[in-house]
């Protein structure tokens, strides 16, 4: 009888860092929600302005929740190194001392559409999938393995370009946004780049077999179906069929 001499097959073989790489950039590439319709007519400028109320709205439910999901990663780790690193990102969101920080910058931008400040921060007009799909991220980054978790946060590496153009096209076809409108996204083009090859260099470093490999590659799957989801939401109840939720925002209302 022939001996049966057990290997590591392919699918268990560990990815070389380009290979591992290149497989992460491939999920931005397919799925990133640069490519969903509402982006589209939101670039384009083909929303109302209740339509981009809206979008701004719900999207600050993401944004207030960036610092809390860092936080609970940093609470995970008993990596110093790690969390000197990551603090700084809360501090991009929540500010420091006279820098005010992402979230102010996003603030600014729906006082400038009109929206009453303190109902953006009560997030009681946001739709319900938007509070879930965010709460779904945070939990995620709560439960899953920390190099995943860290994982979670790599659609920043395609962050740049949608800002890029988001900035363009905004201010090109809104009367109502202006440079100071969208100093947000100015900032993120330098903050997200910074961020990104950080966490690329962890998972990197500290994803030691193809199955951990695997999962962060799903990680960032996830994190772009919890965008996209949003985009859903959003599509569905302002654009077309155009059904609002009970208690949702409603533009004119």
């Amino acid at each position: 009888m022939n001996e049966i001499v057990r290997g590591v097959t392919a699918a268990d073989a560990l990815l070389g860092a380009a290979e591992f790489e290149a497989a992460i950039r491939a999920v931005g590439a397919e799925r990133y929600h640069d490519k969903h319709p509402f982006h589209k007519l939101l670039h384009g400028g083909k929303l109302s302005k209740g339509q981009v109320q809206a979008w701004a709205l719900n999207r600050y439910c993401y944004q207030s929740a960036v610092p809390r999901k860092d936080a609970a990663l940093m609470s995970r780790t008993l990596d110093r190194e790690l969390r000197r690193e990551w603090i700084h990102r809360i501090m991009d969101h929540d500010g420091i001392d006279d820098e005010h920080g992402g979230i102010e910058r996003w603030l600014v931008l729906t006082d400038a559409l009109g929206l009453d400040r303190d109902y953006v921060i009560s997030m009681e007009g946001a739709l319900p999938a938007t509070r879930f799909a965010v709460e779904a991220y945070v939990r995620f980054v709560v439960e899953q393995p920390l190099t995943v978790a860290v994982a979670s946060s790599l659609t920043e590496l395609f962050a740049p370009a949608i800002h890029r153009e988001r900035i363009a096209g905004m201010l090109e076809n809104y009367p109502f946004v202006n440079d100071e409108v969208m100093a947000y996204f100015k900032r993120r083009l330098t903050q997200a780049p910074r961020d990104a090859d950080f966490a690329l260099e962890y998972i990197k470093a500290n994803a030691r077999t193809r199955e951990e490999q695997e999962a962060c590659i799903n990680a960032v799957r996830f994190k772009c179906n919890v965008l996209w989801a949003q985009l859903d939401a959003l599509h569905n109840a302002y654009v077309e069929p155009g059904l609002i939720p009970p208690g949702a925002f409603r533009p004119n209302a």
